[in-house]
């Protein structure tokens, strides 16, 4: 899927109440939702994105959309539907590396994560689809999950560090 029927949507801030809780499942599978991925595409192209979930543009439905290079740095474009996040039982290596988010813009934070997620859940038709990730695509697919779950990565970081990356992003209080 590229992004050349799409519309490229507002993406919405830390604060914004559609950010901060976990989105409804999907249950239609229709030419709605279609549309809605294909601006997904359109809306984290525009951005210069890696990832986008459907909450970063004022939409409460769990689907996301990346286009991600794995630790192979093979590219990884794929929207999902409803995906449930699974990780390596512990205890975990993670991985530390600066995050961001176009939601929270310009600003990023190093955030220690496991290098390889499984998210499981369904394409645009309904159809179940698995993908594994490693590497940056790993960052991504637990990044997007967080989004739909109500949390964005700062709210991983320590008060103190979250409050001055909002402040340097012109989101602070």
């Amino acid at each position: 899927m590229t992004n050349s029927e799409g519309t490229a949507r507002r993406i919405t801030y830390y604060g914004e109440a559609v950010l901060h809780k976990p989105c409804q499942p999907v249950t239609e599978f229709n030419s709605e939702l279609k549309a809605l991925i294909e601006d997904m595409f359109a809306s984290m192209y525009e951005a210069n994105g890696v990832g986008l979930a459907a909450n970063q543009i004022g939409v409460d439905a769990r689907v996301f959309v990346v286009d991600c290079p794995d630790a192979s740095e093979e590219h990884v474009v794929a929207h999902i539907v409803n995906p449930v996040l699974e990780l390596p039982p512990p205890p975990r290596e993670l991985v530390t590396e600066g995050e961001g988010c176009l939601s929270v813009p310009g600003q990023y934070a190093e955030l220690g994560r496991p290098g390889v997620a499984t998210v499981t859940g369904f394409d645009m038709d309904g159809k179940p689809i698995t993908i594994v990730g490693t590497g940056l695509l790993a960052r991504c697919l637990q990044h997007e999950v967080d989004h739909l779950d109500g949390t964005l990565y700062v709210d991983r970081l320590p008060a103190a560090q979250r409050k001055e990356i909002l402040a340097a992003a012109g989101l602070g209080n």
